[in-house]
């Protein structure tokens, strides 16, 4: 099984070339871009940020001291601002209890301590904290989404019922532990998944892994 994750990633590789994710220039704004895209479109993510940015709080000591009223204004744009305006103020809050805003100590921790600790934290689940181990710590994680699930499943390799967990294990178990390779891997299939593996309509034509899939019914 090992053997086809790689085809695939090589496939996709060949017919995308690299993604350069996750984009932000520093970790901790990775961080705060991973929390704003929350059941949002990346675009709507850049303006607050853009926002944050022109403010010149993108950055631990701004946003820890930043009223949370005021917060949820500037990133009106990613949706449901108030709660992310909550969630944004709670991670802040956590980093600044726990290690006086360092995120490189935080960022430190073991690998699975450090999911557990993101996952205490209001508002982060797990989609998010594996986003956040990845992009912004570097730690060698799989982030398994909706896409993910949809191109794995159509390809009859998941059951189409597989939870969060299950999908993240299996890529993991079957991927060399390598956070270079979860990392674009993810973003090819993120970007698969907007080109052509659609949840309705699927464009099949042209798509790099249709000869795979041919004998599922989409």
């Amino acid at each position: 099984m090992k053997k086809d994750l790689l085809e695939i990633h090589d496939d996709l590789l060949a017919r995308f070339g690299p993604q350069h994710w996750w984009p932000g220039d520093t970790p901790f704004e990775v961080v705060i871009g991973a929390i704003l895209t929350q059941s949002t479109s990346w675009r709507n993510v850049e303006r607050a940020i853009a926002n944050l940015k022109k403010q010149g709080i993108l950055n631990p000591e701004g946003l820890h001291r930043i009223d949370e009223k005021e917060l949820a204004l500037l990133i009106k744009s990613a949706g449901y601002y108030n709660a992310k305006a909550r969630k944004l103020k709670e991670f802040m809050n956590h980093l600044y209890q726990n290690y006086d805003g360092d995120l490189d100590r935080m960022f430190s921790r073991p690998t699975d301590e450090l999911r557990q600790e993101l996952l205490s934290i209001w508002g982060i689940g797990p989609e998010t904290a594996d986003s956040i181990r990845l992009y912004a710590a570097g730690k060698p994680v799989f982030v398994a989404d909706a896409y993910t699930k949809r191109i794995y499943s159509r390809l009859g390799l998941v059951d189409e019922g597989i939870d969060y967990d299950g999908l993240k294990d299996y890529s993991e178990k079957n991927l060399p532990r390598d956070a270079v390779i979860f990392n674009e891997f993810h973003a090819l299939l993120v970007k698969l998944g907007k080109e052509h593996c659609r949840k309705t309509k699927p464009v099949c034509c042209g798509c790099q892994l249709e000869k795979r899939c041919r004998k599922r019914k989409i």
